[in-house]
């Protein structure tokens, strides 16, 4: 499927169905962890303002959590709603992300 990210994130998008699934590999230091992460199209549309695609939107996420934690302590497996129940200012921050990610390549 489609797949975004750098040389230090790479995602890509599994499944198309309800939710969306995407398979997030992790780079860096040497060492890489992987994640699977899906996503409510509902939820991509609310915090994207459908003006980023749903593989931006999880890089951006991931993004943010790497700036808080090392990718170790990501969890292997989760909803991109839950985010927010760790890191209240999540919603709040992610257009910042969003509009980094859109400028790589």
């Amino acid at each position: 499927m489609t797949g975004s990210g750098g040389d230090r994130l790479n995602v890509t998008r599994t499944g198309d169905g309800e939710p969306l699934a995407f398979e997030v590999v992790v780079r860096e230091s040497g060492t890489e962890s992987r994640h699977h992460v899906t996503m409510d199209r509902e939820t991509c549309k609310r915090l994207t303002a459908e003006c980023y695609t749903p593989e931006h939107c999880v890089e951006a996420v991931f993004e943010f959590l790497l700036e808080r934690e090392p990718k170790e302590s990501i969890l292997t497996r989760f909803n991109v709603s839950v985010v927010s129940h760790y890191f209240p200012e999540f919603e709040q921050e992610l257009p910042h992300y969003l509009a980094r990610s859109q400028l790589q390549p």
